[in-house]
């Protein structure tokens, strides 16, 4: 996948994979079609954070949770 272009599709893409990764319980907290692709950089630098670590601290989890949901449209 060529996450260097924005698209809806990336978007989806990167937001599928993090709920994977940090094993989200409540998988429907974080759906793609409420993130703005005028937040698309931000949220690329998130997830290649995530893809780039084995592990998360409790507090790492609350953090990059805490995170999306800033960026998240109201």
């Amino acid at each position: 996948m060529d996450l260097s272009t924005t698209s809806r599709e990336n978007i989806e893409y990167m937001i599928e994979e993090i709920k994977t990764k940090l094993q989200i319980v409540n998988a429907g907290a974080l759906n793609a079609k409420s993130f703005d692709t005028d937040q698309y950089e931000d949220l690329r630098d998130i997830y290649e954070m995530i893809m780039s670590k084995q592990s998360f601290s409790v507090s790492e989890l609350d953090a990059i949770v805490s995170e999306l949901g800033k960026m998240r449209k109201r």
